[in-house]
């Protein structure tokens, strides 16, 4: 019999967001793998810190913060061998993600290479989109409009056009990952008049949390790698 493959969603960073179902999942894991930023402490594990068991075998995966797929796909392929290892002698292996694991998680790449060969478990997290709704109070779009979601590092004008597109029916937008990229996003923003509706957010749900409109953030210190921007949309309901 081999082991299952658990990805654990963890939510968006304060530890009592982790689900009921994911603690106790993590609470009685043998093996616990996370990714990690390369010389970088890891995330994910700080959030599951409180639950992971003092014994647990930990799997570290140290992955560069690159746009390029490589070396990271093959940083996910050495980890995805290094944790079939322990399925294969029947231990269950938690994979532990921030945010949700099938909303841009890194567990993606681990599950394509495993999935055909192991049964697979997936427990949901809140979703870093929803943790920034809640720490701006802002509802994100309303009835029938739609909701976007875009990735800071897309190419300018590919970013504006999407943007545009969303804008003409009036749905709501979240910009993630914003980064280095915060002054390409103000720029955009600014050129459509959605710049002063812009609502920055950092560190949502953690005691460091930081919540402004986006015309007040500074391009070059105050954006790191996770923050977000929310666009919301025209609620009906809104103006009354």
């Amino acid at each position: 019999m081999t082991g299952t493959l658990v990805g654990v969603g963890l939510g968006p960073g304060d530890a009592e967001l982790v689900t009921v179902k994911a603690a106790r999942r993590i609470e009685t894991a043998k093996v616990i793998a996370y990714p990690s930023p390369e010389g970088g402490e890891s995330f994910a594990r700080e959030i599951a810190k409180p639950y992971i068991p003092k014994d647990a075998i930990e799997i570290p995966i140290s992955v560069p913060m690159k746009e390029a797929r490589f070396p990271a796909q093959e940083i996910y392929r050495s980890a995805a061998s290094e944790i079939a290892k322990y399925l294969d002698q029947g231990c269950d292996v938690i994979v532990l993600c921030q945010g949700d694991p099938f909303f841009y998680g890194s567990f993606m790449y681990l599950f394509a290479e495993l999935k055909g060969a192991y049964s697979v478990e997936i427990i949901p997290g809140v979703s870093s989109l929803m943790g920034c709704a809640a720490a701006a109070k802002q509802p994100l779009c309303a009835r029938l409009e739609a909701l976007s979601v875009l990735p800071a590092p897309m190419h300018e004008n590919e970013l504006r056009c999407r943007i545009e597109g969303v804008n003409k029916g009036l749905g709501g937008i979240v910009i993630i990952k914003i980064g280095r990229h915060v002054k390409k996003v103000k720029r955009v923003l600014h050129s459509l008049r959605l710049a002063e509706k812009a609502v920055f957010i950092a560190h949502a749900s953690l005691p460091q949390e930081r919540v402004m409109k986006l015309m007040e953030v500074d391009d070059e210190t105050d954006s790191p790698y996770f923050s977000t921007i929310l666009v919301p949309g025209r609620d009906p309901y809104g103006s009354r």
